[in-house]
């Protein structure tokens, strides 16, 4: 039986490079890459089929930071398949970063030069903005669209005597210090991106608590330091320009600058070859290289406690309820609006 794959953010970087990885170790998966630009989703279907020519590659429009576009997604796939295996949570946003330069030259030539990179500690921050859904922008990209879907495919994810994944691609700069329980959207703080992640990495450990006897499992990966799209937008290119040779310099000593997609989706990979029941719910898996290339997966302890992801859980319930009403007083407040219309007329 083929098993059906989806992958959000899967037309450019760490997405397309986990899709192609996929087809080569199972050419009869059913692949649908569910992302918000359908001309490059368009493309990168066009790539994989060129190296995988019987390959079944599916298209799907999917805006994860909007509520209508994650509904109507959810209701197009419950049409398209009758359950499924894996849900890659992958796509996310990191919106006007701005950098230290000061503290970055000076971490540059330091003894605290990987973790500047890997972590961005002290270093990064974003300005995030709210949208149409009355939604932090970061907060609804990287989580709570993600948490939707999840919530809206349980009858294709959770089905008697069947296995299902949702696997996250997560991030060395989740770090606790950045979120608040109390400001989860992250409204008052610079470093949204940083807390949209540690909230999956809680998420994930409360999925597990609430769906594993239901035969859904979800792991967390983090791809390391890996030049995408969206790390190249952190700084100006000629910066890049200047500092590449020192980063594959700085990659012999340290796993954790695995530079390429291809390395940063191992973890991604090395997941779909597992059995969810011996992997480790509080582990944050790994993509890593070693100094001569070598790609692997390491798990590593999550800095996450049961107490909080709960509560976590039952805020993002609580948020969803409220969302989706709101969502149906701006559908009746429409079609009342409408409907004077037509009477005018």
């Amino acid at each position: 039986m083929e098993k059906v794959v989806i992958v959000t953010g899967a037309n450019s970087g760490i997405g397309l490079a986990l899709c192609d990885r996929l087809l080569t170790e199972d050419s009869q998966l059913r692949l649908c890459l569910a992302c918000r630009n359908m001309q490059r989703a368009e493309a990168a279907r066009a790539t994989l089929l060129t190296s995988h020519s019987s390959a079944h590659v599916d298209l799907l429009h999917l805006d994860v930071g909007s509520v209508q576009s994650v509904l109507s997604a959810a209701k197009e796939i419950k049409a398209r398949y009758n359950r499924v295996d894996f849900l890659y949570l992958n796509a996310g946003i990191m919106p006007n970063p701005s950098v230290d330069i000061g503290a970055f030259f000076k971490g540059l030539f330091s003894r605290n030069v990987i973790n500047m990179f890997a972590t961005a500690e002290g270093l990064l921050t974003q300005q995030d903005n709210v949208n149409s859904d009355g939604l932090q922008e970061v907060f609804a990209t990287n989580l709570f669209g993600h948490f939707l879907l999840v919530r809206e495919l349980e009858p294709l994810l959770c089905q008697p005597g069947h296995t299902s994944r949702v696997v996250w691609t997560s991030s060395s700069n989740a770090r606790r210090s950045a979120f608040s329980i109390e400001d989860f959207q992250h409204t008052k703080g610079t470093e949204p991106y940083s807390s949209s992640k540690y909230a999956s990495d809680l998420l994930s450990l409360a999925l597990n608590r609430h769906d594993n006897s239901r035969g859904l499992y979800s792991s967390v990966t983090c791809p390391g330091l890996v030049m995408t799209n969206l790390t190249y937008g952190i700084l100006p290119s000629f910066f890049w320009t200047l500092i590449m040779p020192i980063m594959w310099m700085i990659r012999i000593f340290t796993n954790t600058f695995t530079l390429t997609p291809n390395n940063g989706a191992e973890a991604l990979f090395w997941l779909f070859l597992q059995k969810p029941e011996f992997l480790d719910p509080r582990a944050k898996y790994h993509s890593l290289t070693s100094g001569l290339g070598t790609k692997y997966t390491e798990p590593r302890k999550m800095d996450i406690d049961d107490e909080m992801s709960e509560v976590f859980f039952s805020k993002l319930l609580e948020l969803e309820k409220t969302v989706r009403r709101k969502l149906s007083e701006r559908r009746a407040d429409k079609e009342a609006y409408q409907q004077y219309l037509n009477n005018v007329e």
